[in-house]
């Protein structure tokens, strides 16, 4: 081999192992977030529990996804209806999809529905990602918790801590989410605190049905709201 031509050699090895040199400091590409198919509302329907059923509800969701632009989603409301005038009832957990689920900032709430209820041993043990942090609204905002002023942690959800609805003879769901007078709504906590029961969706009930009594049991309406597609 020629002088010029190991020269050439040499010049082209040292540019190559540059060129490697550069590639392995640069930082990998980050990914972009994932689409929201997870949110708590921003406002409730504003006539207290009374939702217009499992119809409104999930009409509610639609149309705040929609002001966001997340529109090209079906979305469900996480609620429970009690068996009554011959029709069975409905579980949260069986009208949200399968998951996984993220909020408006992308991050991971729960992986699947088993995740989300903490289904085994293992799943319970882990427990899902729903927090005050991570429980966002349509716009990204988090909801008032215990110590913030007010308190609107309550999130309508007619559940057992399974996502299945009540089969005893009380109404846990204010006639199935259609009314705002008597009857009771149970409750999960968004900020998973308070009242020495840190469940997301089956804390307490609330002191009645309507807006003004929804907003004394420490909430405002709101509720959660799940892609299912």
């Amino acid at each position: 081999m020629t002088k010029l031509s190991t020269v050439l050699v040499i010049g082209a090895l040292s540019m190559l192992g540059g060129v490697c040199l550069v590639l392995a400091q640069a930082p990998p590409a980050q990914q972009p977030p994932m689409p929201m198919s997870f949110f708590v509302t921003s406002v409730g329907n504003g006539d207290g529990a009374n939702l217009g059923g499992l119809a409104g509800a999930d009409a509610h969701c639609q149309a705040l996804a929609s002001a966001v632009g997340a529109g090209n989603k079906t979305w469900h409301a996480y609620m429970s209806t009690q068996g009554a005038n011959g029709q069975p009832a409905v579980n949260a957990r069986d009208r949200i999809g399968s998951g996984p689920w993220y909020n408006a900032k992308g991050a991971r709430v729960a992986q699947n529905v088993g995740d989300l209820h903490g289904d085994t041993l293992d799943q319970a043990r882990l427990g899902n990602a729903l927090t005050k942090a991570n429980d966002l609204t349509e716009k990204g905002d988090p909801i008032k918790g215990v110590g913030d002023t007010p308190n609107e942690h309550d999130m309508l959800t007619g559940s057992m801590p399974d996502g299945r609805a009540y089969t005893d003879t009380a109404d846990h769901t204010c006639n199935n989410w259609t009314s705002d007078a008597m009857g009771a709504a149970q409750l999960g906590h968004a900020d998973r605190n308070g009242g020495g029961n840190v469940s997301w969706n089956s804390a307490h009930p609330s002191r009645g049905c309507s807006q003004a009594n929804l907003v004394t049991t420490g909430g405002a309406g709101h509720y959660y709201c799940f892609a299912i597609n």
